[in-house]
């Protein structure tokens, strides 16, 4: 499964630009399988979390329908106030654990005032001899340019590409170029990247009543949490009743959770608890317990998604299973062997309870208003301070984080 090494973002609202993680082969410590991500309000989390889902949409849906979404408002509001430049994305992944690092550049300008790709480049390293080299197989500017076909490890550097002029300039060449089995790489890269799942859980759309039918994945809402159960109890009981037993052992009262077809063919979500003779559905469960339940749904999927962006999972949550829902989101990233990727935003010490200096990341806005984003384990003391026993979400409420990170 892919994994990201490091991202670094240009000029995209108040990230101006920022890195995390491993942006050049061997430099700088790659990204971890989970990483979380605090600060006070204003400082850049949601807009971080809304940078990957307008990558994510340029691939889908194009650049000018990514700019004009509604949490967005177009091209001019996205640049950095005061920039006039491209917005500019760095993607360092790597196929799987056995493959070497693939830098993907992609800048997005307008165009007459219309949003449009301005380049991309797509660069591998090749082995010759036990030496590595840097081989761009990808390098398109205003849609025309040159690209190689077949396995990277084949193309030698001199080699010559093919060229191509791609005709809308809305389009990223990796949406075109990846549906083409000429070019596996391009065609990895945008399966991966199409996967993504970014969460925006509404408790209120859970408790609507959707058309009967099995669903293999949770949407970004939830509101197929309903199809995605019945899909599990079809066809995967025993991992369903692992998620009842996690529930069972998180929210006491818990019993059972079961689907039931409504008169009018909708399907209901039946939770039966220890204390009471009737059941209880959807519409009458609480935020935190359908929240809680969705969480667990998502990481149990059977064929997770390798990138999961979740924003302020706390909100609804007793404060006492924060740090219960934090191990859980560490544990299965870790224990996935490369197939799970987690960036989470916060606002609650106690989730930040359960990470480690190297998984949590601050964010804070400097004088001129831009996001500046340090990663706590490189602030002076602060992993000392974790490993003589003090939780890492104690020392970020009492103040260690802003004093070791700007000043």
């Amino acid at each position: 499964m892919p994994q990201l090494l490091g991202i670094r973002i240009r000029n995209y609202k108040s990230l101006s630009d920022v890195t995390l993680g491993q942006i050049a082969y061997a430099q700088g410590d790659a990204l971890p399988p989970i990483n979380c991500f605090i600060g006070p309000n204003g400082s850049g989390k949601s807009t971080l979390l809304d940078a990957f889902g307008f990558l994510a949409d340029c691939l889908k849906e194009g650049v000018e329908s990514a700019c004009d979404k509604s949490q967005r408002g177009g091209l001019s509001r996205l640049r950095t106030q005061g920039n006039t430049d491209s917005i500019c994305f760095d993607l360092h992944y790597r196929e799987d654990q056995e493959s070497l690092p693939i830098l993907y550049s992609f800048t997005v300008g307008d165009d007459k005032g219309i949003p449009v790709v301005l380049n991309e480049v797509l660069v591998g390293l090749t082995m010759d001899q036990d030496t590595s080299h840097p081989i761009a197989f990808m390098r398109l500017q205003g849609g025309e340019g040159v690209i190689w076909s077949g396995d990277m490890s084949k193309i030698v550097a001199g080699a010559e590409g093919q060229r191509v002029k791609l005709e809308d300039k809305d389009r990223l060449g990796i949406s075109t170029l990846g549906q083409l089995s000429d070019h596996p790489l391009i065609v990895c890269l945008r399966a991966y990247i199409e996967s993504w799942y970014l969460s925006y859980f509404v408790p209120d759309a859970a408790r609507r009543l959707p058309p009967t039918g099995a669903q293999k994945h949770l949407d970004r809402t939830g509101e197929n949490l309903g199809n995605v159960i019945q899909y599990l109890e079809r066809n995967h009981n025993s991992r369903f009743n692992l998620i009842l037993e996690r529930i069972r052992e998180r929210i006491p009262g818990i019993k059972d959770i079961k689907t039931q077809l409504s008169p009018d063919g909708r399907l209901l979500l039946k939770f039966n608890e220890s204390s009471y003779k009737d059941p209880f559905f959807q519409q009458s469960m609480s935020d935190g317990t359908l929240k809680m339940f969705a969480y667990l749904l998502l990481l149990q999927d059977p064929d997770p998604p390798a990138f999961i962006g979740i924003e302020e999972p706390e909100n609804g949550l007793y404060h006492k299973l924060l740090e219960t829902l934090a191990r859980e989101f560490r544990r299965h990233a870790e224990n996935s062997q490369g197939k799970i990727q987690v960036i989470i935003t916060t606002h609650s010490p106690y989730f930040v309870d359960a990470l480690s200096p190297e998984q949590v990341w601050l964010l804070e806005k400097d004088d001129l208003g831009h996001t500046q984003i340090t990663r706590t384990a490189d602030m002076p003391a602060i992993k000392e301070l974790v490993k003589e026993g003090i939780p890492l979400g104690s020392l970020w409420y009492s103040n260690h984080f802003e004093e070791r990170s700007l000043g």
